[in-house]
């Protein structure tokens, strides 16, 4: 059953490298993961500017960020059993105008509680699209051109992502930061339309009707299985740490000695694309050196980047922030990997869960990152993603002890 209301091209069977069907869903998608991510993460260079309008600690400051990413956790636990029902398409595209929408309403907030209202409210409507996204891939994509396709799409994510932190700050020098915002809402809503147009209805979807006791039933299967759920530990452990990190370096550099603008701050996040490439080659060094010697790697260097940011020097910050940024793509992109071959069944779920650790991670170590910065300042905060990392190794150490599942 394919979903409803396509205009256009409808094309049956699956979609093959070359064909121009095959290149309107990778637009439509490349730029659904551009929008996710634009929005997502637009306000996270801003922290400072929340905390001194708003008159709140850093921690509180980071709330903005934490209450759409732990909104975004919980909703993806059930937004692909409800694309199931309503189709991959429609979901995936109403979540787009909904979050380009409040984007664009953030133009009119004038508190910080209306700000946090709408931030919940982004976070439930882009539960809509990451795994969403990837299971209309999966459906609709040969085998052979699923793998170009999936790395289109999180080349849609990765770049919007470092737009939207980089783009926010670039216009906060000229803007009000919710003005910033609501121009990066009607970019987005350009955006939406265009997915609109060119995203295909669902050739190889079967509708079923909801059933919660199934979701709730898989669910708690995934979370029976002690490989998965060290899997699900390094997904919090890590991704804590991650934003921890990029939360706090701006509230740093924007002090004495460097005083650097709000800007200058921003251009930190093209590391991003150090670690886009370290994901993209540590396949091929997994096939070298094997998945245990490469994930004690990946934390290893973790660790190392996060000590080599207790630096003075503003060159070595960025070399420790690059070097931690490598270690954090290529442990996620071997521990999201890995869900897949320790699922045996409802591997889309096992998948939600992957990702609800991941963003919960965020959510939590993202604002306790706050109170030890300013408790202890950047020390305290190198320590306190020094100590994740160190977890995390003891959780690899455990899930590497456990009889291989592939």
């Amino acid at each position: 059953m394919s979903d409803s209301g396509q205009p256009g091209e409808i094309c049956r069977g699956q979609l093959r490298t070359g064909t121009p069907a095959y290149r309107r869903v990778n637009l439509a998608l490349f730029c659904a993961g551009f929008v996710t991510f634009i929005t997502l993460y637009d306000v996270q260079p801003l922290l400072p500017l929340f905390a001194r309008e708003f008159g709140v600690s850093p921690a509180m400051a980071s709330l903005p960020l934490s209450f759409s990413t732990i909104a975004l956790a919980l909703g993806m636990l059930v937004a692909g059993t409800l694309s199931e029902t309503l189709g991959r398409r429609p979901v995936i595209t109403t979540a787009l105008f909904l979050t380009s929408f409040l984007a664009i309403a953030t133009y009119f907030s004038q508190s910080f509680g209306s700000l946090l209202a709408l931030r919940l409210l982004q976070g439930i409507a882009l539960a809509g699209v990451p795994s969403v996204a990837m299971a209309y891939l999966g459906e609709e994509m040969d085998a052979s051109s699923i793998g170009h396709a999936m790395g289109l799409y999180i080349s849609g994510n990765a770049l919007g992502g470092m737009s939207g932190r980089i783009g926010s700050a670039l216009l906060c020098d000229y803007v009000p930061w919710h003005t910033a915002i609501a121009a990066i809402g009607v970019i987005s809503l350009l955006l939406s339309l265009v997915v609109l147009r060119n995203l295909p209805a669902s050739t190889n979807f079967r509708q079923r009707p909801f059933q919660a006791g199934y979701l709730f039933t898989s669910l708690y299967q995934h979370l029976q299985e002690p490989g998965l759920l060290c899997l699900y530990g390094l997904a919090f452990l890590t991704m804590g740490g991650f934003v921890s990190l990029y939360n706090y370096i701006g509230f740093r550099l924007l002090e004495a000695p460097y005083s650097l603008s709000q800007y200058q701050v921003s251009l930190i996040f093209l590391v991003y694309l150090l670690g886009s490439f370290s994901s993209g080659v540590v396949g091929s060094l997994i096939h070298r050196f094997g998945r245990p010697f490469m994930i004690r790697l990946t934390l290893a260097v973790m660790l190392a980047g996060t000590l080599i940011t207790l630096a003075e020097p503003l060159s070595v910050i960025v070399a420790g922030v690059g070097l931690f940024t490598c270690g954090f793509f290529s442990a996620h992109a071997i521990a999201s990997s890995w869900v897949g071959r320790r699922a045996r069944t409802a591997k889309a779920q096992a998948s939600s869960l992957y990702l609800f650790a991941y963003y919960l991670g965020s959510s939590i170590s993202g604002t306790l990152g706050g109170v030890f910065w300013v408790r202890f300042g950047w020390n305290g905060v190198a320590a306190m993603i020094s100590l994740l990392i160190i977890t995390a190794f003891g959780v690899a150490t455990l899930l590497l002890r456990m009889p291989v599942r592939e």
